[in-house]
């Protein structure tokens, strides 16, 4: 008997995919690696969520800036335009019923909803979809993330999304990514590793410390991250918390925006068509208020 055809038929795009074995490159950007590992699935808790998912994985676009991971607005530019094209494609496949845009300062993603509408496809994004299920659980949510370039990228994604009254603050740990011209440094992914391997990380000190920070100092409720490259955090985090006595929810972008994509494909939404008009609509209003 054929295999049944599952409700849900998913598409992970990377915001950008480093060379096999070049010197900046994450081992997880391999394009060797199966699309499980590729998907972080080894050390995220995401498993469950796709048990009933048929999915395939996109590296995304080669970075035409360089040869390392984006940190920068210049070169978070770069790779939301490149993603498009992948988006677009997909769309025009017929094969998935939503998209989830990986990366945790989501480029591209309010333009791949304007693409995507016009198919009736939903988008979901690390970044956004945190920020709403966080927004349900507490009265405030607080972020956890690296680098001060990217803190401040993140900082006006809260804004773009509206959550400025909802957001307590961002923490910052203060781990960057490998990249040209920076030697002998801890970088993120280094610190990642150690975790995986049960050794003691300074990246989860800090962590711990700027979390239980944002609960007594800046009235954080919810506990969620920046960059999708602190995502390994989580686990990490939840268990120290309720070791000390915090019942908070720990929340990171995969496990939210795989959750999001689903409810949009169970209600038969997208994105409303007023907010990501098309070029010609059918209706227009005189006015748009804030």
């Amino acid at each position: 008997m054929a295999e049944e055809k599952k409700k849900y038929r998913f598409l992970f795009i990377q915001p950008f995919e480093l060379s096999t074995g070049g010197r900046f490159a994450d081992k997880y950007h391999s394009a060797e690696l199966s699309k499980e590992k590729r998907l972080r699935m080894e050390y995220l808790n995401i498993r469950p969520l796709l048990e009933d998912v048929e999915w395939d994985f996109h590296g995304g676009p080669t970075p035409p800036y360089g040869d390392w991971a984006v940190e920068t607005r210049e070169e978070f530019a770069h790779v939301a335009a490149a993603r498009l094209p992948i988006v677009r494609e997909a769309c025009e496949s017929g094969k998935y019923n939503a998209i989830i845009l990986l990366g945790g300062g989501e480029p591209g993603f309010m333009e791949a909803r304007e693409i995507a509408r016009r198919y009736g496809i939903p988008v979901t994004s690390c970044a956004f979809s945190q920020m709403h299920i966080a927004a349900m659980l507490g009265n405030k949510f607080s972020i956890i993330d690296f680098t001060e370039t990217h803190n401040m990228f993140y900082y006006d994604l809260v804004v773009r999304h509206r959550f400025t009254d909802r957001c307590a603050s961002i923490r910052n740990i203060n781990f960057y990514h490998a990249r040209p011209g920076y030697k002998d440094e801890s970088t993120i992914d280094a610190e990642r590793d150690k975790a995986l391997r049960g050794e003691p990380s300074e990246a989860v000190e800090r962590a711990v410390k700027e979390a239980v920070a944002a609960i007594e100092e800046d009235g954080a409720e919810v506990i969620t991250f920046g960059c999708s490259d602190v995502f390994w955090l989580q686990s990490f985090l939840k268990k120290r918390l309720e070791q000390m006595g915090w019942e908070i929810p720990v929340l990171e972008g995969y496990s939210c925006a795989i959750a999001l994509a689903k409810l949009f494909v169970d209600l038969g939404i997208d994105a409303s068509g007023l907010k990501f008009p098309g070029e010609r609509p059918k209706q227009w209003r005189r006015k748009k208020i804030f």
